[in-house]
């Protein structure tokens, strides 16, 4: 199982370590997503070369493709895909009201329609649980409802009544049977919306039933970036104090450092790996569009400060070139980069946190990277 430990405090600000049977994780931390088993355009070498600890996986997507039962015959999945570290996979519930053609939902369950062929497919608690341990991922999540916002009151507090009650069944499922990898951790997860009083209702609820962590979920989902950020404070400081806080699917830098100064220790996001492939990338002065005319001609680095091979190697326009010429490597490099960017920034929020100058170097870091032009909108070139 996980244990964590707790080693510094600035604040809200945490910096910890998260053992797990996979392997140990420093807190604050930035999880690759790997959604199908792999984290697009790199190898599980170069994310561990780039210093990510654990990568999240998707319940849903794998369930799919290639099939849970197939993975685990083949030794689950941190065999199948080479990634010998800790694995969280999300439980699937996102995805079932993000891509998915919602057919049914009740308190049993769901039933959807498959993103890929249109096919019938149910998911419980106890199958979304029974996929995960098929999977043998380090830690699981339970099944939720995450709704967009802005939603009414009486939608939100439907939401925190039926994610309590697949909570629940969810505990339950995972003490029966065990996953292919042994004993996996379970994450509950916290809904509520913008709502503050019902983010503490289902807090109280995840604790009634008791977690190895727990997560903020539904966030992200259509609200303001201030009214994200008004919930991750009211709500992460009120969680356990010896157990990991997460916070799913967020976000950009700047949500990172905020849900740092808030006391959150995980995070995860698509954006640093999906603005790759679509060439726009993280500089300690802000994004910036590599499709842009104006770096044709640039023979500097894409980010100065930036020692990864990326930066140290090619230039700003031989990216560029790379992207309009709809080349691989192009992908490969800008992922390599903008992950780097992504790990560096928690593992120097963390070694702040522990120097007692958290809020120093937040309040550096935005002054910097909110200084430069964030171009990547911009038409010209594209």
């Amino acid at each position: 199982m996980i244990q964590f430990e707790l080693e510094a405090k600035e604040g809200n600000a945490r910096a910890g370590i998260l053992n797990t049977p996979q392997g140990t994780i420093h807190t604050p931390i930035f999880m690759p997503v790997g959604t199908l088993g792999t984290v697009k355009a790199m190898t599980p070498a170069e994310v561990q070369e780039l210093g990510a600890e654990i990568i999240l996986g998707n319940t849903y997507h794998l369930h799919l493709r290639p099939g849970d039962e197939l993975i685990r015959k083949l030794g689950g999945l941190h065999k199948f895909m080479n990634w010998s570290g800790p694995i969280l996979t999300d439980s699937g519930g996102f995805q079932i009201f993000s891509l998915a053609k919602l057919l049914k939902l009740d308190q049993s369950g769901v039933v959807i329609r498959s993103h890929i062929d249109g096919s019938k497919i149910t998911l419980t608690p106890e199958i979304s649980i029974a996929i995960q341990q098929n999977l043998g991922s380090t830690i699981m999540m339970c099944l939720d409802q995450c709704l967009e916002l802005p939603a009414s009151r009486a939608e939100i507090e439907r939401s925190i009544a039926l994610t309590a009650s697949w909570a629940k069944r969810s505990k339950d499922a995972s003490q029966v049977g065990s996953g292919v990898s042994g004993e996996q951790a379970l994450f509950g997860i916290i809904q509520g919306g913008d709502e503050l009083d019902l983010r503490e209702q289902s807090l109280a609820q995840m604790l009634e039933i008791g977690f190895d962590g727990y997560a903020i979920g539904g966030l992200s989902v259509g609200e303001t970036k201030e009214e994200m950020y008004r919930v991750a404070r009211h709500i992460a400081p009120k969680m356990p104090a010896k157990k990991p806080r997460y916070l799913m699917g967020v976000g950009d830098p700047q949500d990172l450092l905020e849900g740092i100064a808030a006391g959150i220790d995980m995070f995860d996001c698509v954006m640093p790996t999906r603005n790759a492939r679509n060439a726009s990338l993280f500089t300690s002065r802000g994004k910036i569009s590599i499709k842009q005319n104006q770096y044709k001609e640039d023979a500097g680095p894409l980010d100065a400060e930036c020692s990864c091979s990326t930066c140290q190697n090619y230039s700003r326009a031989y990216l560029r070139h790379l992207y309009k010429a709809n080349e691989i490597l192009g992908m490969r490099l800008n992922t390599y980069h903008n992950l780097y960017f992504y790990l560096s920034l928690v593992k120097e929020a963390r070694k702040a946190i522990k120097a007692g100058c958290f809020l120093d170097y937040k309040k550096e870091f935005l002054q910097k990277y909110q200084s430069g032009t964030d171009d990547s909108a911009a038409e010209s070139g594209a």
